[in-house]
């Protein structure tokens, strides 16, 4: 099979879809492997270490696209990308289409297949290659949020540990999912006080005990919520359903009753966001301000840790993309892959959208 791998062209995007390791197996394996120049500088990999795995290195975007049957991008394509689509090309790409009419309306006209990282699910309902890039997310967000709280970038002005003699900054975390857990060890890890809202009791449980009750754990409810949102220095929003839009749970109402400089980091951006001011922004601009707190949606926050995004990434995808180049870019019925097909033919296939649309 023909692959290739584009540089990515998202504003701040610095991980590239597939390290030379990966790129070396799949050539072994009799696939042609093309490379866009310095597609992984920003990861720490040199268009030599491609070309020593044997990839083909190609300066020009077109050519990359134009002779792949199929494409591994990290990030959704955007429009400067959308010409480049075609009726025998398969995309397998974090794409986040519940929140992207533009680009789903683009993927329709072109009768490309378009393939999701983030809906490729195992039987046990388990989202591997939207796992790793969530756990980071979650660990950075306590970072981004820690960094936002500090007066010079509008905060209140709260150190999230606190000191001796000094009540430690008041965290919740509403998800408990991949990211949101990883939110909760981070949170632990800088001696914040934490609470976790999930309406999934097993999760909560399993916190408790990993906690032995540092955590508060609270079942989900709109009352609870608001109650918590008004008294925390910083909220990390986390709650996802696998293709759909982000459930909205933290609303404007809600927001007005938080403190002067609070802050919330809402990683469900992607798909459309768990706060209902949400609106994406960068790693330049993290953050706006919405009532009295600061609100920050970075769409792609792994890219702030490019290397260990990338390898996060490359070994997750490895035997799914091995199997698809197997295949022929067509994945076995009811696996994990048929899983991620979103577009195919023209027409939206998977369920999550069919309910949106």
């Amino acid at each position: 099979m023909r692959i290739g791998i584009p540089t990515e062209v998202k504003p701040f995007e610095t991980r590239v879809s597939a390290t030379p390791a990966l790129v070396s197996t799949l050539t072994n394996s009799g696939n042609v492997v093309r490379v866009q120049q310095h597609a992984g500088e920003g990861a720490g990999f040199e268009d030599a270490d491609y070309a020593a795995a044997g990839a083909e290195i190609t300066s020009a975007a077109a050519d990359v696209w134009n002779n792949s049957d199929l494409i591994i991008k990290v990030k959704e394509p955007i429009a400067s990308e959308y010409n480049y689509f075609r009726q025998d090309l398969t995309i397998f790409s974090y794409l986040h289409l519940a929140a992207n009419a533009e680009l789903t309306e683009a993927l329709l006209r072109s009768g490309c297949t378009a393939m999701a990282f983030e809906t490729v699910q195992l039987p046990d309902r388990s989202l591997p290659l939207l796992t790793p890039m969530s756990e980071i997310a979650g660990r950075l967000s306590m970072q981004i949020g820690a960094d936002l709280l500090t007066a010079p970038h509008g905060g209140r002005g709260v150190l999230l540990g606190g000191i001796t003699g000094v009540q430690p900054g008041s965290v919740v975390v509403i998800g408990a999912g991949a990211a949101g857990a990883q939110a909760v060890d981070v949170a632990i890890g800088m001696q914040g006080q934490v609470t976790v809202i999930d309406r999934d009791l097993q999760k909560l449980h399993q916190i408790e005990q990993k906690y032995s009750g540092r955590v508060v754990t609270i079942a989900a409810s709109e009352i609870e919520i608001a109650n918590r949102v008004a008294r925390a220095d910083l909220v990390v929003t986390a709650a996802l359903v696998a293709g759909a839009r982000a459930p909205v749970l933290v609303t404007n109402q809600m927001i007005a009753t938080m403190a002067q400089g609070s802050v919330i980091v809402d990683i469900a951006i992607d798909q459309g966001g768990n706060s209902e001011p949400a609106r994406q922004t960068t790693h330049a601009e993290p953050a706006f301000t919405s009532g009295p707190a600061r609100i920050s949606c970075i769409s792609n926050l792994p890219a702030a840790v490019p290397r260990t995004a990338t390898y996060a990434l490359s070994n997750a995808i490895a035997p799914f993309v091995l199997d698809l180049a197997m295949r022929d870019g067509v994945p076995e019925p009811d696996s994990a892959l048929a899983a991620g097909v979103n577009i195919a033919g023209g027409k939206i296939v998977h369920p999550a959208l069919l309910t949106k649309s």
